[in-house]
């Protein structure tokens, strides 16, 4: 027999018995101060023990010659019950947001209400408005912040034009907010999927190795100058500068390369990763996430090989 003692006027018994037909017995306890002890429990059973997350992003991942509404076939055979969250980069079917069904088509692949689930707009997705569909299933709006074991993302809609100027800067305040207050966390990804990183220094011209490069995108409308180098960039040092760790991830990617990795001068991570019309070579990128260490490790990882794996499992 286990006593936890909550505070004077609260016992907790928990008897373990061989024949489990009684396990937990709770004496003067509200169902609020139950799940209280519940997640007090879960965080320390993680800091005794440790947890190993994994995540797994997935650009420009949709099936060609199709009616718009399919991802690469092999995403429809994959097992995604091993990540903590699969972070789409965008372009997820060529017409997805064209009808309702594709998107409710794609939330039984990913899971699109799972917190830990993110998915950056791509032109593919954009294209045919009815924006709204992905909030229907993800909760969310297109472009927000979250954050969970002091892992920091901001989900970028990088479609936005000035024509809508209250999104634009309604997406900018969140980045400057957080960049500005973030003082725990141990890492801050920001997930985008255009190619936006023309001119940052130790970078090549996204034209060498993006779908898209859109050196006068804006992140908002108040300066014609501020494009990613100029008003987001900036953000970025300042956060790495307080210690934490800053990682870029773009999904536009595949046909040139399937897989990018460069430091900028300033010690800024840029990742790229997408797939292209089910070609053998396409990769996908996993990230490992190791707690209570919070150590984040990624690796560029063959699909098909990922799925030959999965696929040799199953047979034992």
């Amino acid at each position: 027999m286990v006593l936890i003692v909550i505070d004077s006027k609260i016992l907790i018994k928990f008897v373990v018995i061989n024949n489990f037909e009684q396990m937990v017995k709770v004496s003067k306890l509200g169902f609020v101060r139950l799940v209280f002890l519940v997640l007090i429990f879960m965080q320390f059973s993680i800091s005794i023990f440790g947890q190993d997350l994994k995540y797994i992003f997935i650009g420009h991942c949709y099936q060609p010659d199709t009616q718009g509404d399919k991802v690469d076939y092999r995403l429809e055979e994959f097992d995604f019950s091993a990540y903590k969250g699969v972070w789409l980069g965008g372009d997820v079917c060529s017409e997805a947001l064209l009808k309702y069904s594709t998107v409710k088509y794609i939330d039984s692949l990913f899971n699109l209400g799972n917190p830990e689930t993110h998915w950056t707009m791509g032109n593919h997705d954009a294209r045919n408005g009815n924006w709204e569909y992905i909030t229907d299933y993800s909760y969310r709006n297109t472009y927000y912040a979250y954050s969970s074991n002091k892992l920091t993302r901001i989900v970028l809609n990088t479609n936005l034009v000035p024509t809508d100027c209250e999104s634009m800067d309604e997406q900018y305040q969140i980045i400057i907010n957080v960049c500005d207050t973030i003082q725990d966390s141990k890492y801050l990804i920001l997930i985008m999927h255009h190619g936006l990183w023309d001119n940052v220094p130790g970078l090549p011209p996204t034209s060498e190795y993006a779908q898209s490069h859109l050196q006068y995108w804006n992140s908002n409308c108040y300066d014609v100058n501020s494009n990613f180098v100029n008003s987001v960039y900036p953000k970025l040092i300042e956060v790495e500068q307080k210690g934490i760790q800053v990682i870029c991830i773009m999904g536009d990617i595949g046909d040139r390369t399937n897989k990018f990795e460069v430091i900028s001068d300033d010690g800024i991570q840029f990742l790229g990763s997408g797939l292209y019309h089910n070609e053998a070579d396409n990769n996908v990128l996993v990230l490992d996430y190791k707690l209570p260490e919070y150590d984040l490790s990624w690796e560029f990882v063959n699909l098909d090989s990922l799925l030959l794996e999965q696929q040799k499992s199953t047979d034992y």
